[in-house]
């Protein structure tokens, strides 16, 4: 039996914190390995027991998630699922391009965050589905905006892995892509790797962001 995911929880409101570890721990492929009340701490603490996950809150006193989840991505000490009650823009796409893989509402169901938790904890990135509705619609809405990022990025890339980018922006799965592209899915997982490394990106949300910056 392969080893339980290792979360930390790093939430400033003790009852919601304590709320998120009785859920987590009912999961026996699940451990939360420590909790943190702030972002300081939460940094602090990732970088000690280097957990598989860190389950960030936005706003918290010292430093916020956003800032935190930059540092830990950045020290690549941890995958983050970013978990708030506010879907405002302004907190998906900061929690986004500081490079966390996942973005979860705070009214999400029980399930749906252990399912969430293990999604992000075998390298697939994860968005609410209303958050990915205003993802999507803030991109449409704005089809003729300057991109933000320099498309010569793309010029590293094959053809295969401009394909698996794009099916990154439509928010797919691995399984979603191997069957776009008609290909295995371990081959899908192999491009995702190599696409993340040529562009810099920690997670295949940020390629997501990107592909849907860009256009393609």
């Amino acid at each position: 039996m392969s080893r339980p995911v290792r979360v930390l929880v790093a939430e400033d409101q003790s009852a919601v914190r304590a709320g998120l570890v009785l859920i987590l721990g009912s999961a026996p492929d699940i451990e939360v390995v420590a909790e943190a009340a702030d972002g300081e701490q939460a940094v602090a603490l990732a970088r000690e027991l280097r957990p598989d996950l860190v389950l960030m809150d936005i706003q918290m006193p010292r430093l916020d998630g956003v800032s935190a989840t930059r540092q830990v991505v950045a020290e690549r000490l941890a995958d983050v699922l970013v978990l708030t009650t506010f879907d405002l823009d302004e907190y998906v796409f900061g929690a986004l391009r500081a490079g966390a893989a996942g973005f979860l509402l705070k009214n999400t169901e029980a399930k749906d965050l252990l399912d969430a938790v293990r999604t992000v904890a075998r390298g697939e990135g994860l968005i609410a589905p209303a958050v990915t509705r205003r993802l999507i619609a803030e991109f449409a809405a704005k089809p003729v905006r300057e991109p933000t990022a320099d498309p010569a990025v793309l010029d590293t890339l094959t053809r295969r892995e401009r394909e698996v980018l794009s099916c990154l922006g439509e928010g797919l799965s691995n399984a979603g892509i191997a069957t776009r592209l008609d290909m295995a899915e371990a081959t899908v997982k192999t491009h995702v790797s190599r696409l993340l490394g040529k562009l810099e990106l920690r997670s295949r949300v940020q390629a997501a962001v990107l592909a849907q910056e860009l256009g393609i």
